[in-house]
């Protein structure tokens, strides 16, 4: 069962990374500001995802030091609040392009 969860992680922090990459290459693309402002916040989302999994992967595969653990849980918060502010940002773009 660990290994199965090791191996989904894995996936996800592969897809987490091809995502966040294509987002990246349209977000610089783009030359309306509401939508490199909406691919912004959609690769913060991703890029706050594979923090978190990057965080899981550390947890299931390394145990034990104090160093370890601080710098999991600081990759799991700084995840999360890029998460936190990518959906925040996301629902600022979406309301102005809707009430454009």
């Amino acid at each position: 069962m660990i290994m199965f969860i090791k191996y989904l992680l894995f996936v996800l922090l592969a897809g987490f990374m091809i995502s966040a990459a294509v987002y990246s290459y349209t977000y610089r693309r783009s030359a309306d500001p509401l939508i490199k402002g909406l691919k912004r916040s959609v690769m913060n989302v991703l890029l706050g995802g594979m923090l978190v999994t990057l965080s899981l992967i550390s947890m299931f595969l390394f145990r034990g030091s104090t160093l370890n653990v601080v710098i999991e849980a600081a990759f799991l918060l700084l995840g999360m609040f890029n998460i936190f502010s990518g959906l925040r940002s996301y629902s600022y773009y979406s309301r102005m392009r809707g009430s454009k």
